[in-house]
Order: C-alpha cells, then sequence, then structure tokens
C-alpha cells in the first residue's frame, strides 16, 4: 500500500457526472417522450414539481411513476417505462478503473455523496459494481437530505469519521463543490479524468504506473 497523504484520510464522490452518465436527466425525458409519446412539457413540469421528493426518499419510485406518468391509463406499462428509465445509465470505464485503483493502492475509505432516488442508487450499484471500491453510500435517497444541504457533507464526514480538512470531495457541479467547502472540506472540480487525475495530485494521491 503506498504512502498517503497524512492530511487525506477519505475520499467523497460524486456518481452523476463524475463515474456514471446521469441517471435521469434532461435527455432522458425527451427521450422517454418520444419513445412513449408522451407531452414533454406536461411531463418535465410534473418531474420538476416531485422528483425532489422522490430523490430525497420521501417517495419511491412507484409513487414517482404514478405521478409523474400512470396517472392515466398508457398504451405501455410501468415494468417498461422504469426499463427504460434504467436504461440510461452508462459508465465512464476510465474514471471508474482510476478510482478503482486509487483505492487499490491507497485503501482510503471513500464515500458516495450524491443526490440519487433509492431504487435508481441501488440499480446504478449493483450493474456498475460501486461497492467494490466504494466503502459507504451517503445517497440522498437513503440519507433524506440532498446536496447542497451542509448536512448530506456533514453526515458523509461522520461517516467517515474523519474532519472536514481531512476529506478530498469529487464533483462535476461547481455549486456543490461551493457547498461543500463552506464547511471546510477539501475538493476538486472535475471537468475531465486529466485535470482530476492531477488534482489528486496535488493532495499527495499518485497512482504508480
Amino acid at each position: 500500500m503506498s504512502t498517503i497523504n497524512k492530511n487525506i484520510k477519505a475520499i467523497l464522490l460524486d456518481i452523476g457526472g463524475v463515474m456514471l452518465t446521469n441517471g435521469w436527466d434532461t435527455d432522458s425525458r425527451v427521450q422517454a417522450a418520444e419513445l412513449f409519446k408522451l407531452n414533454y412539457a406536461d411531463l418535465n413540469s410534473r418531474h420538476r414539481i416531485i422528483f425532489d421528493a422522490y430523490e430525497s426518499g420521501k417517495m419511491t419510485l412507484d409513487e414517482y411513476l404514478d405521478l409523474l406518468v400512470f396517472y392515466e391509463p398508457r398504451a405501455f406499462s410501468k415494468q417498461e417505462f422504469r426499463k427504460f428509465m434504467l436504461s440510461r445509465s452508462e459508465p465512464y470505464p476510465k474514471m471508474l478503473d482510476f478510482l478503482r485503483s486509487l483505492k487499490e493502492q491507497y485503501g482510503i475509505r471513500t464515500i458516495a455523496v450524491n443526490n440519487e432516488g433509492r431504487e435508481l442508487n441501488e440499480y446504478r450499484i449493483r450493474e456498475f459494481r460501486l461497492d467494490d471500491f466504494i466503502d459507504v453510500f451517503a445517497s440522498s435517497g437513503i440519507l433524506r437530505m440532498r446536496k447542497p444541504d451542509g448536512d448530506i457533507y456533514r453526515m458523509a464526514l461522520d461517516l467517515a469519521q474523519v474532519k472536514p480538512e481531512e476529506a478530498l470531495y469529487l464533483d462535476d457541479r461547481l455549486v456543490f463543490i461551493q457547498a461543500a467547502q463552506r464547511i471546510g472540506i477539501n475538493s476538486i472540480h472535475h471537468l475531465d479524468l486529466p485535470q482530476t487525475i492531477m488534482g489528486f495530485e496535488t493532495y499527495g494521491l499518485k497512482l504508480n504506473i
């Protein structure tokens, strides 16, 4: 195991936009509306009203879909729509390989801090074997709080048993980075893999090639 920067004891990781594509984003909803012949404006309006409740663990995926699509009879089943929704997740293989290698080399604690509903989160963890290298999932659907709420970062720190200055947080959304920085967490704004590798190296986390 490599020598680690003694100041960094845990890595906090976003999932969508970093390791995987976003699970249920605007493009996915546009394609769903086209495929299932739905009114996109109505679909998206309903999504905007109800999605926070689903992502915060206050609503199941079935309940979300009941209000999003199945509030009236449809020519397709909920199972078909759900299957399409889950199929929208794709991996970023090189990023996953890098994070797995970082975990293997340094043995550092890794905690996912992400906004995802429980069922979507569980599917993505299982499908892409994220639990191979992530120790704890501090996901919004489990903790019932969402980024940029400072409490989700504090909960992740508590789960990792580290102080803010001992954690390094990776996210592709600047506003979430800024929220973490407000409570003293070191951060890397993920733009692409080469830039992220350089960011980890500045904290003493360099892969042996």
